[in-house]
């Protein structure tokens, strides 16, 4: 098991044009965030796997997948959540099972306005049935859930919970929590924003972009380490630069057809109903990536 910090890659996740799994090109991504970007860990099965429109065999076959070709060298952690505590509970298990991660994690659910009676006791139950440390992903925009520092709290004193993935624009819960839990975990979610993330002490990020940009993340961690906030805003600024085009292009369709660029050989489709890519939005892929490929090479 690997020590949970750093720049973590939400990892992407490669599917065949009919929407199967494309285990191979879901390798070879593994392997392009572990050799060539030098992660410190991935996080699979999140959102930008586009976990939430796929089933419960798909789910356990990319952690078995992403356990072997991962093979111990980075932090791999779990997300097993969703609105179905069943299925959460099984995969927890399931997870458990493979005896390779270094932790849970599990989006609060969402869609049902649940109490946070609900909430707790969802927690309460998924580690409860693995008996493994948990990582809270909490992601207001998406889920309408936003968490208090009181409850965050209660959750803490589950000493299973280790930490947070903390993908909201609140810097003044971030700035309390830091300072009320410094034993906790705060992992930052959100790439745009990670610089005045670092400055609040953070232990690490998770991020969709870390999967072609991480170098770039690395260096603001390292200049705000440094002191060197005028470097750090460089290296922000350029992260910035291609998340904005990747936005504008598709977010998860031109990340991997940049990973595709990149000579990863993999299927790269998304899952319906997301579109795949058109020929236009294509050929802007390259010179998005051609852009990135500029700023990383200057890292050299």
């Amino acid at each position: 098991m690997s020590k949970l910090g750093g720049v973590i890659s939400a990892l992407l996740v490669s599917y065949n044009s009919d929407g199967s799994l494309d285990e191979a090109g879901t390798r070879a991504i593994v392997r392009y965030n572990i050799d060539v970007n030098k992660i410190d860990g991935l996080y699979v099965g999140g959102s930008t796997g586009e976990n939430f429109l796929i089933d419960t065999a798909t789910k356990k076959r990319i952690f078995e997948i992403v356990a072997e070709e991962a093979k111990g060298q980075v932090a791999l952690i779990a997300q097993v959540g969703g609105i179905n505590l069943l299925e959460s509970i099984e995969l927890a298990k399931y997870v458990k099972s493979l005896n390779a991660y270094d932790s849970l994690s599990a989006v609060t659910p969402f869609y049902y306005k649940f109490s946070f009676a609900e909430i707790k006791e969802y927690y309460n139950k998924i580690i409860e049935a693995a008996d493994m440390d948990m990582i809270i992903y909490s992601i207001p925009l998406l889920t309408g859930v936003n968490l208090s520092l009181q409850q965050f709290e209660e959750l803490f004193a589950n000493p299973h919970i280790v930490g947070v993935k903390f993908t909201a624009a609140d810097f003044y819960l971030l700035e309390r929590l830091r300072g009320a839990f410094p034993n906790k975990l705060i992992f930052f979610g959100f790439d745009e924003l990670l610089l005045p993330a670092t400055v609040y002490n953070v232990d690490g990020a998770i991020g969709s972009t870390f999967n072609l940009d991480a170098p770039l993340a690395k260096e603001v961690f390292a200049k705000v380490k440094a002191g060197d906030i005028a470097g750090a805003r460089v290296a922000q600024t350029k992260l910035n630069n291609f998340i904005d085009q990747v936005l504008a292009n598709g977010l998860y369709q031109t990340l991997k057809e940049s990973l595709r660029l990149a000579g990863v050989e993999a299927a790269m489709a998304v899952r319906p109903p997301m579109s795949q890519l058109s020929a236009e939005q294509k050929e802007r892929a390259v010179e998005i990536y051609a852009s990135l490929k500029a700023d990383l090479d200057s890292l050299a």
